[in-house]
């Protein structure tokens, strides 16, 4: 009997269930979103909030104490042991959460994967919509062209009734 046990099993044993944590938080961390079975994305949220949260608490505790708080980093280290991906956690992500209280990450549904039928979802990191960021920029550059042309035909038409 499997009572009060935490967490789904994922088919695997404890050793190789941390392992692929490590590795999907890594991969989360470094691409702000990631495609996998809707089940391993729910394990991932409740792993690696709590580690959003410590990075978030050392942030602040450095406003405070003028210091990074290292043991919630070492701490930290002990789940995510990529340094880039440690780095970008705390320096980065943490950073741009901010007062969020929690939930920051979403998980989407995207159907069903062609090949065996298993549930894919898409897990991202709230405050980084890559995409819509993406879409503001090129919406961006979009508006400069255009003011840009809009600019050279005033040009050409002054030219013109400078002329004649």
């Amino acid at each position: 009997m499997e009572h009060r046990k935490k967490g789904r099993k994922l088919k695997r044993t404890a050793s190789h269930k941390k392992a692929l944590l490590s590795n999907l938080s890594i991969s989360l961390l470094k691409h702000k979103r990631i495609k996998t079975t809707e089940a391993k994305a729910k394990e991932l949220k409740t792993f690696i909030e709590p580690l959003i949260t410590k990075a978030k608490k050392s942030v602040s505790f450095a406003e405070t104490q003028k210091e990074k708080s290292i043991h919630l980093r070492r701490i930290t280290r002990k789940y995510i042991r990529d340094k880039e991906a440690l780095k970008i956690l705390f320096d980065e992500i943490a950073e741009k959460i901010g007062d969020r209280q929690g939930g920051y990450t979403r998980v989407l549904k995207l159907g069903f994967r062609q090949g065996d039928g298993a549930s894919e979802a898409l897990i991202e990191l709230v405050d980084y919509d890559v995409v819509k960021e993406k879409e503001k920029a090129k919406q961006e550059k979009d508006k400069k062209k255009e003011a840009k042309a809009k600019a050279k035909e005033k040009e050409e038409k002054q030219q013109n009734q400078n002329q004649g």
